[in-house]
């Protein structure tokens, strides 16, 4: 990532963090039927209240982050698709054992990215600006501004209505301040398998959870 690019996302971390863990006070148990700005409207107050009085997570620890991300927001975002996104072409080339592991090694970085983000989370508020959609539509974007000290964050969710079995919106996608999260990897995995391959992402992808890892060590 550009040091540009990492500034920005580390300025919005904690707003990201919000983001990823409004799901962790409640189910989504009317989620087939609720608007998603209601959704995001309804929940996001009871996570900032969540994540205040959870110790664990406002250290930044990463076995209740992960926990937490598994339990609660994976059912709720298609980080298939989020993860798809990212990588491209190749993603299609990838074996489906290739497949998980990108997911899951992805899903890993995100984490230990943005689990110490969450120390920043105290007076912070979300607004959920006025959404264009019509009621037949499959996909919206619902945008938001986080509010605290300092400037307010743009945070913005690319979401789609899914069918059948667990039907309601879920999350592929995610803007903090103007930076599109699967933009922003798609050149480094693209360069990754253009150089060595699907096997040569994952190897990378696992090296780099490696590091970080150590680093909170």
């Amino acid at each position: 990532m550009t040091q540009p690019i990492r500034r920005s996302f580390i300025k919005a971390s904690a707003a990201l963090l919000g983001a990823l863990t409004l799901v962790a006070a409640a189910p989504w148990a009317h989620a087939a039927d609720e608007a998603p700005d209601a959704m995001i409207r309804r929940l996001s107050v009871e996570v900032l209240d969540t994540i205040r009085s959870d110790k664990s997570l406002q250290s930044g620890d990463v076995a209740r982050v992960m926990a937490v991300v598994d339990s609660k927001i994976m059912p709720n975002v298609n980080f298939r698709r989020m993860t798809a996104s990212a990588t491209g072409p190749g993603w299609r080339k990838a074996t489906p054992d290739q497949q998980q592991k990108l997911q899951q090694e992805f899903k890993t970085l995100l984490v230990r990215t943005y689990a110490g983000a969450l120390r920043q989370v105290s007076d912070q508020s979300i607004e959920v600006r006025p959404m264009r959609a019509a009621d037949t539509d499959k996909e919206v974007m619902v945008r938001t501004l986080v509010r605290g000290k300092g400037e307010p964050v743009q945070l913005d969710y690319r979401m789609e209505k899914t069918p059948g079995q667990g039907a309601g919106w879920k999350i592929y996608d995610l803007n903090v301040a103007g930076i599109w999260l699967v933009d922003t990897y798609r050149p480094q995995f693209a360069q990754q398998i253009n150089s060595n391959g699907i096997d040569g992402l994952v190897s990378s992808l696992v090296e780099r959870n490696q590091t970080n890892a150590g680093a909170k060590n």
